[in-house]
């Protein structure tokens, strides 16, 4: 073998470690930034259940792929590159383009609370906001669209920390990253959202095992227990997703807030958290994080308040009117097109 060819294998060798190299440091990059964005993830796979309850058993996986395509086009083809782009060319952007994001999951966690303490008043507000639907396909269409919007939300507050996480270097490595992070959690959420959606019939297989020993009759306890305690399960976790959308938005706008100089509402939450860990230390992380939660859902709540008559009184006609415009233009071009 020659001499020259033993120093380009020699050179494709050292070129493989560095490779090898880098990409371990990217997945261990990617590992801590996502361990960062853990809590938001958290709420992501506590909200997403409530958009496919009420569903038939057969429409549950499919309606959870859309979302999960949704989500992944969300954060691969839209948040990926608008986080890189403003990171260089427009970082003050992402702050309030956040809050705003926040204000939104206040609106939708507010009006769901709304609903169920004054049902025919929110009707009313659902039916000025032209959110009604009639046919069972445009009811999933709609669950599948409000899931894939309140998505969007939490995957830009997940991908800000991340991208926030990452240590400075190039484009190239921060993207790769953010792609390694939001795929994994797109997997890691909507997978754990379709096993906890389809427990029930796993509950019911289970159930009807014939076999009678004692492995049997131990699985058939199992899945009783499944078939029976799930309904409970999802119903609770329905309320920790609306408390959840509740106290991330309040916490983006609490941060939001902070970041332009109204640091009171972050400082009194912080405090209160720290009163109530110091006074019982036995519980201090635990104790400290649900003052916090509560803080920033108090937040949130006042936000989502105020975001349902702006909605409807204002957001909603501007919008109505604008469609109104479309039609117009539209019959104008065909008139200036046959002239």
């Amino acid at each position: 073998m020659s001499v020259g060819l033993i120093a380009l294998l020699d050179d494709i060798a050292a070129l493989a470690k560095v490779a090898a190299a880098s990409l371990d440091d990217i997945a261990g990059q990617a590992a801590k930034a996502g361990a960062k964005a853990a809590g938001v993830v958290i709420d992501d796979a506590a909200v997403t259940p409530r958009y496919v309850t009420g569903f038939s058993a057969a429409r549950e996986l499919p309606i959870i792929g859309k979302i999960a395509l949704g989500s992944l086009k969300n954060k691969l083809l839209i948040l990926l590159p608008a986080a890189l782009i403003l990171s260089l060319v427009a970082q003050q952007a992402i702050t309030p383009l956040l809050m705003i994001g926040g204000l939104y999951l206040c609106y939708e966690g507010v009006e769901k609370v709304y609903a169920l303490v004054l049902p025919h008043a929110a009707h009313a507000h659902e039916s000025a906001l032209e959110t009604t639907s009639l046919d069972a396909k445009s009811v999933e269409d709609e669950k599948v669209a409000g899931a894939i919007k309140t998505d969007f939300i939490l995957s830009a507050e997940i991908m800000a920390i991340t991208l926030a996480a990452v240590p400075s270097g190039s484009m190239f490595t921060q993207a790769l990253i953010l792609a390694v992070v939001g795929l994994g959690i797109t997997v890691l959420v909507y997978g754990g959202v379709a096993l906890i959606v389809k427990a029930d019939d796993l509950g019911l297989m289970l159930a009807r095992v014939r076999t009678a020993s004692a492995m049997g009759a131990f699985l058939r306890a199992i899945g009783k227990g499944l078939v029976t305690g799930m309904p409970y399960f999802l119903k609770v976790l329905g309320i920790v997703g609306t408390a959840a959308m509740i106290w991330v938005g309040g916490g983006i706008i609490v941060h939001g807030l902070e970041a332009y100089g109204v640091s009171s509402p972050a400082h009194l939450i912080h405090d209160a958290g720290e009163a109530t860990a110091h006074a019982i230390p036995v519980l201090a992380s635990v104790l400290r994080w649900i003052v916090e939660a509560a803080g920033a859902g108090i937040v949130g709540i006042v936000a989502g308040l105020i975001a349902i008559p702006v909605a409807g009184y204002a957001v909603s006609p501007l919008w109505r009117y604008l469609k109104s415009l479309l039609p117009r233009r539209r019959k104008e071009a065909l008139a200036d097109g046959k002239k």
